[in-house]
């Protein structure tokens, strides 16, 4: 094996001279290679350089020139045209048993930048690939303007620059780019964030969406400005960029004023930073296409950035949430006159209450990921939560909107699932997950996040809207998942793709470590509730139910963040009782009479009693009821409030309140019609207006014969049950049934008729043979007492119409 040797001196030297002549190698599948020469640079120098850069062996490599192989002592620029500056030789690389060349090719750069452009769909998310960017670099604001300034074209590197000299695109930082940055921005095939798991834009090809917009992308930063060219026709043959160094260029620099003007005046670059020869920060610059490319043919004008604008400030309520550096963002324009405005602002404000909260929370969290990184072992997941207020201001119709948000963010433990760990270090993910839930949104109408809401899936920034983006859940969800290549999705396993590792990765994540950041959310809600102040925390006790999830409405995917969710929230106080105390959901007992039709009066009776027998009684949303229902069994079942469960505790707990009381209860228990569970209950009325438990009080009277009155009646009836039932005779039947009939009809209809039916069969003379005289008066009685409902019912809605009809005066005796 040849040992490499340094780099000839010349050439290190020259790397950065654009003035000096140049040598282009060329190679049918290395693609070509250009290097600036001295008077002294040999063929032999160049294939030392080359053996550096592609490891071919010197011995192996031929360079040939006009048809003929070079030999190592030649000078390349004997080699050179007087009228050119240039000389191209050609590399062939002989085989080792000196057969034909033979291997795979690469596609052009502009072919395979356009192969990039057809997968990743211009809009909006072009923008959040660009606060991505910043985001990595540790950024905290980020500016966009169009600018519509035309620039001069006099003194250019060449007049093919002038088309790009008018209307662009602008993205600035307050970050500077790294020499790292630098290099990776050049590696189109390679992301080095995927050396990095921190960083939020993994996967190289998020920058290369902007030639979506422009064909000649550049950037300034710190000391150097640089122009990518890929379509290599600006600076050279083969040539796909070109960078200059404020401080070893600025000769150049100054000398070709129009060119570099662009990136002077404007977000804080100044004459000074010339001078200083540095910028304190990043400017990324796209002039727009104007005409059609071998690149792309989409052309590009004001409508389309102020497109893109409209699209992003649709996810601007949301974008800032789960980011740790990035804390504003805006939109601005810079009519051709110079007028500069802006257009709209996003910013995450830090809680007054306690202003270090997110700072403290996301320095926890880096540490958290720091420790999993470095194989420290934990069985538990490290969760932080804040509160943020993400603030919008729309400049273009004047309204400010102020959003709340609870985040917890966590970082599993290096122990909680093998296979996860396995896979993170293979694919360099964390299992980081974050969890959002809206509090408040400040103005009346429902805009904004909260309004309509529906959670959202996140990979830090919002994945672009649509049904693949949405959980069904009331939170987002921002996780380290596994995405397709445009990131416009997140990876799950279906047959073709079963084994996909990212894909399983996002299904470990969904059910380890999402559900533990949840339960922790909405503890962390439950406790802020308990010990803050109204005015610092907008959520009421019932308001925490606004963070459980729904089952109707969580999508199928996300449906496995349920069972172990729940499996942890039902060992805990989750669940707020009437009687204003905190408890566990196996130590309520859950009303619905608030939604049954059920009267005011009977609802508060039932309840107050059931509490002054020590029950925790509570009333939750439908959905919540629904959740509980499905996640429990056993003796941990939900229990509700129930005309049968009202019987038994009155069983064990006598009631004391008064008569008026009992009879409210008494109504309740007998709304199931479960009137063979009346016995031993001390609610039924009796002619001395007390109350007694007897045996005999098993039915109501409309359920009753004559039978059961005659043998009520008996002489051993009354001498065992010396406190008779109040019906002896049949005038007292006739009013009893009137007063039944009239109760009827104070019943939604459908219940009233099941009523009537039963009087009927009852009561009819041929279900009562042996007492058929008085069976017939009671059933004639029946029938004249329904009539005459149903002739009131009548007169009072036409009365009813009539009142509606009637002109309004304040002279009616109403007044």
């Amino acid at each position: 094996m040849e040992e490499k040797t340094d780099r000839p001196p010349d050439m290190e030297a020259l790397c950065g001279d654009p003035r000096l002549p140049r040598v282009t190698v060329r190679h049918e599948y290395m693609g070509c290679r250009s290097y600036p020469i001295s008077p002294t640079t040999s063929v032999g120098d160049v294939k030392r350089r080359l053996y550096e850069e592609t490891d071919l062996p010197v011995t192996q490599q031929r360079l040939v020139h006009n048809g003929r192989e070079l030999e190592d002592g030649i000078q390349i620029e004997t080699l050179l045209l007087p009228v050119s500056p240039e000389v191209f030789i050609t590399l062939e690389g002989m085989g080792l048993k000196g057969g034909g060349r033979f291997g795979q090719t690469t596609p052009p750069l502009v072919e395979f930048l356009k192969d990039i452009l057809r997968r990743y769909p211009e809009g909006g998310q072009i923008l959040k690939e660009l606060i991505q960017n910043a985001e990595d670099a540790g950024a905290t604001e980020v500016k966009f303007m169009f600018d519509e300034t035309e620039y001069g074209v006099e003194s250019l590197w060449s007049q093919d620059m002038a088309q790009y000299q008018g209307p662009a695109l602008y993205v600035y930082n307050d970050a500077v780019f790294t020499d790292e940055d630098w290099n990776g921005i050049q590696e189109i095939a390679r992301s080095r964030k995927r050396e990095d798991p921190l960083k939020v834009g993994r996967f190289g090809i998020g920058f290369n969406s902007v030639y979506h917009i422009t064909d000649v992308p550049s950037i300034f930063s710190s000391e150097q400005i640089g122009m990518l060219d890929p379509h290599q026709t600006l600076f050279g043959v083969h040539e796909s960029g070109q960078c200059w160094n404020l401080k070893k260029d600025i000769k150049e620099v100054t000398e070709l004023a129009d060119q570099f003007a662009p990136y002077f005046g404007i977000f804080g670059s100044t004459e000074k930073t010339m001078k200083d020869g540095s910028f304190p920060g990043t400017l990324f610059r796209f002039p727009l296409r104007m005409k059609p490319s071998q690149l792309s043919g989409n052309i590009y004008n004001k409508e389309k950035i102020l497109e893109l604008f409209e699209s992003f400030k649709a996810d601007a309520d949301t974008v800032l949430l789960f980011l740790q550096s990035v804390q504003k963002v805006s939109l601005h324009i810079r009519e051709p006159d110079g007028t500069q405005r802006m257009l709209f602002q996003v910013t995450a404000v830090e809680n007054s209450d306690d202003k270090l909260e997110r700072p403290n929370s996301l320095e926890t969290l880096r540490q958290a990921i720091d420790c999993y990184s470095n194989g420290m072992p934990s069985s538990t997941i490290m969760c932080a939560t804040y509160q943020v207020n993400i603030v919008t201001q729309d400049e273009t119709v004047k309204e400010t909107q102020r959003t709340t948000w609870l985040v917890c963010n966590g970082v599993g433990g290096r122990g909680m699932c093998t296979e996860m760990d396995s896979l993170a270090d293979d694919l360099k993910f964390i299992p980081a997950v974050g969890i959002a839930l809206p509090l408040t949104v400040d103005k009346e109408e429902n805009k904004g996040a909260s309004s309509g809401f529906s959670g959202r899936a996140f990979c830090f920034l919002p994945l672009p809207p649509g049904e693949e983006s949405v959980t069904g859940l009331p939170v987002h969800v921002s996780g380290f998942f596994g995405l397709t290549d445009n990131r416009r999705s997140i990876k799950w396993r279906e047959v073709d793709q079963w084994r996909d590792p990212a894909a399983l990765w996002n299904e470990l994540l969904i059910v380890n470590i999402i559900p533990r950041a949840y339960f922790t959310l909405i503890m962390e809600v439950i406790r802020r509730v308990q010990t803050k102040k109204d005015q610092d925390f907008p959520l009421s006790p019932k308001g925490t139910y606004q963070a459980w999830p729904d089952l109707h409405r969580v999508k199928s995917r996300w449906k496995p963040v349920l069972q172990p969710l729940l499996q942890d929230l039902l060992q805990q106080q989750v669940i707020y009782s009437l009687s204003q105390n905190w408890i566990r959901a196996d130590e309520a007992v859950f009303s619905e009479l608030d939604i049954e039709e059920q009267r005011e009066d009977i609802s508060a009776v039932v309840i107050s009693y059931l509490q002054s027998t020590g029950m925790q009684v509570a009333a939750v949303p439908a959905a919540i009821e629904a959740v509980l229902a499905t996640h429990t069994s056993g003796p941990n079942e939900v229990k509700k409030v129930s005309p049968h469960l009202v019987r038994q505790v009155i069983r064990k707990c006598r009631h004391k309140g008064p008569s008026q009381e009992k009879l409210l209860l008494l109504e309740f228990v007998l709304s199931d019609s479960c009137y063979s569970d009346l016995m031993g209950l001390e609610l039924l009325p009796l002619q001395d207006e007390t109350f007694d438990p007897s045996k005999l009080a098993m039915k109501p009277i409309h359920e009753c014969t004559y039978c059961d009155i005659k043998e009520n009646q008996r002489p051993t009836a009354q001498k065992h049950s010396p406190k008779k039932i109040k019906i002896h005779t049949l005038p007292e039947i006739l009013k009893e049934v009137t007063l039944v009939v009239e109760q009827a009809w104070k019943l939604p209809e459908t219940e009233r008729k099941k009523m009537i039916r039963r009087l009927y069969l009852k009561w009819h003379p041929d279900k009562n043979a042996e007492n058929l005289d008085i069976a017939t008066e009671v059933f004639k009685h029946l029938q004249n007492e329904i009539n005459r409902m149903e002739k009131q019912s009548l007169s009072d809605q036409q009365n009813t119409d009539r009142a509606s009809r009637r002109p309004f005066s304040t002279s009616s005796a109403r007044f």
